[in-house]
């Protein structure tokens, strides 16, 4: 456990030095009344990684598209999202990176409110023979499989009761930047 804390940690500091000169795209989004988008902030700064074509977030035949992408990076292109407690979510996670699952994998993981995102993720990171969500954990509300680059995924889930919800990618130390609030009003 020692060496694979060790190895995270170099492994983590490597990939941060190699990225600090890169910019990062963040949204935050908000769902009004009859599916108009009320609210965009997104920061000037972009990269060629985080471009995607069409809006993040799209409401369509009572269904909520949420379109997140992570890269290779360690960052997902949303750091927030607003929708309304009941409504039907479709969430596509893809990974416009090039690396592979077991070097750079990423998921979608909705914590339940009141969760220790790093108990949780140090539990997460042993977990690699179940895609790094620890097995018989009550933390979890939905999640989708582990993707590499390249690679797409998709669930449908039920927005929960309003409140205040984080969501992690839980690749063994990928949540401390691939984190966001997923709000419900």
């Amino acid at each position: 456990m020692k060496d694979l804390t060790r190895f995270l940690a170099l492994f983590l500091t490597i990939v941060l030095i190699s990225c600090g000169d890169e910019k990062k795209e963040q949204e935050r989004i908000t769902i009004g009344e009859e599916g108009s988008l009320e609210e965009v902030e997104t920061t000037a700064e972009t990269t060629t990684e985080d471009a995607q074509s069409g809006e993040a977030v799209i409401r369509q035949d009572g269904v909520v598209q949420v379109n997140l992408t992570g890269n290779d990076q360690m960052q997902y292109n949303l750091n927030e999202i607003k929708v309304k407690a009941g409504e039907k979510i479709r969430l596509t996670l893809t990974h416009v990176g090039q690396l592979p699952e077991n070097a750079m994998g990423h998921n979608f993981v909705l914590l339940k409110q009141g969760t220790d995102v790093v108990d949780f993720a140090q539990k997460a990171a042993t977990a690699s023979g179940n895609e790094y969500i620890p097995e018989g954990t009550d933390a979890v509300i939905v999640h989708t499989e582990m993707i590499g680059g390249g690679e797409e995924t998709t669930i449908e889930f039920t927005a929960p009761e309003a409140g205040t919800y984080e969501y992690i990618c839980s690749f063994p130390g990928h949540y401390i930047q691939m984190r966001g609030n997923f709000i419900v009003e």
